[in-house]
C-alpha cells in the first residue's frame, strides 16, 4: 500500500542513526506520513553486524527507538522524547547491505510522557522486530549542553520520494 508523504524530518550530523557525517552511521531519513506514522528508510552496512551477515540486535533496538521517539513531533512539532523504557521483540534476522524500512507510532501522549510502537519491515514485507516504548518530553536544553539545534541539525534534500510502500 502506498502512503504519501507529508514532509522529511531533519537529520544530524554526528547521530549514530540520523548522522549523515558520521562515518560509522546507520544514516537514515526520516519520514512522516498522511497517516501519523513516521517511516526510516536505511542501509545497514557491514559495520552494523553481530553473526557475520546479520545486523547486530543493539543496532535494530537504535533504529526503532529512535523511530518511535521522534513520531511524536508530526502531531507535537518542536517536542523531544528521552527514552523511559524500550521492549524489542526480534523475530527475524536482519540482512546487511539492503534497505529496511523502520515504521513508529504514538500509541498514548500525555502532559509528560508518551508512548509508541514500531516495527522493522525487511524488503520482502517480513517483521523483523518490534518495539513498545515509553519517552518523556523534555525540553533540548535539558536533554543537551550543546548549541544543538543550529548546529547540528538539517534537513538533507538529495532523499525525497512523494509516497512510501507499506
Amino acid at each position: 500500500m502506498k502512503i504519501k508523504i507529508k514532509s522529511k524530518q531533519h537529520n544530524s550530523k554526528s547521530c549514530i542513526v540520523c548522522g549523515l557525517k558520521n562515518e560509522l552511521g546507520l544514516k537514515a531519513h526520516f519520514y512522516e506520513l498522511e497517516n501519523n506514522e513516521l517511516v526510516a528508510l536505511c542501509t545497514i552496512k557491514n559495520e552494523h553486524q553481530s553473526y557475520p551477515g546479520r545486523t547486530h540486535g543493539g543496532i535494530t533496538a537504535a533504529l526503532l527507538d529512535e523511530t518511535i521517539g521522534r513520531a511524536i513531533s508530526i502531531t507535537n512539532p518542536g517536542i523531544w522524547g528521552v527514552t523511559v523504557d524500550l521492549n524489542v521483540k526480534y523475530k527475524k534476522p536482519i540482512p546487511l547491505d539492503v534497505e529496511v524500512k523502520v515504521v513508529g507510532r504514538i500509541t498514548m501522549d500525555s502532559k509528560r510522557l508518551f508512548e509508541g510502537t514500531g516495527e522493522i519491515i525487511l524488503q520482502n514485507g517480513d517483521i523483523a522486530a518490534t518495539a513498545s516504548g515509553k519517552y518523556m518530553k523534555l525540553p533540548l536544553d535539558k536533554i543537551s549542553d550543546s548549541n544543538f539545534e543550529h548546529s547540528e541539525w538539517f534537513i538533507d534534500t538529495n532523499e525525497n520520494p512523494e509516497f512510501i510502500d507499506l
